[in-house]
């Protein structure tokens, strides 16, 4: 069966409703849609703003390629995976992943396999800008998302 597969890293904010229209519109083969929607979080008031960076063309590759892998591994009628870059303030959208299939099981995993995967291959950095006017620095790759990578190997 045919799955499309969009992938996109724009500044511009998504429109949840109308990406998960744009993937089933016109298919009466999917049963079950799972959305993902990551955002900015304010850090009890700490935070003024995220500043997303990336690098250009090899992260829309490495989105591809993984959203390729899950189109693979389970039945899924389509795959939509969206991330901003530039400064997102707390509250804004930072991803989004939409996976489609006849089945909930297939929708739900690929969705999870989806994020693990974006969250440690992706080339994306995440600046921390802070209430105060001071540069948080660098976010750091977590060893607990390296972990949930894991198991899907």
């Amino acid at each position: 069966m045919d799955c499309p597969v969009t992938v996109r890293v724009q500044a511009e904010d998504f429109d949840l409703a109308a990406e998960v229209a744009a993937l089933t519109r016109g298919r009466t083969d999917v049963g079950a849609v799972v959305t993902f929607a990551g955002l900015c979080r304010g850090e009890a008031g700490t935070l003024a703003a995220l500043e997303l960076e990336h690098y250009p063309g090899m992260a829309e590759e490495e989105m591809g390629r993984v959203a390729r892998q899950a189109a693979e591994r389970w039945p899924l009628q389509g795959v939509t995976a969206i991330h901003r870059h530039g400064r997102i303030a707390p509250g804004e959208n930072i991803v989004l992943v939409v996976t489609a299939s006849a089945h909930r099981a297939a929708a739900f995993a690929a969705a999870e396999f989806l994020m693990d995967y974006l969250k440690t291959e992706a080339p994306f950095w995440k600046k921390e800008h802070r209430a105060d006017g001071t540069s948080g620095g660098w976010v750091e790759a977590k060893e607990a998302d390296d972990r949930a990578k894991e198991r899907w190997t």
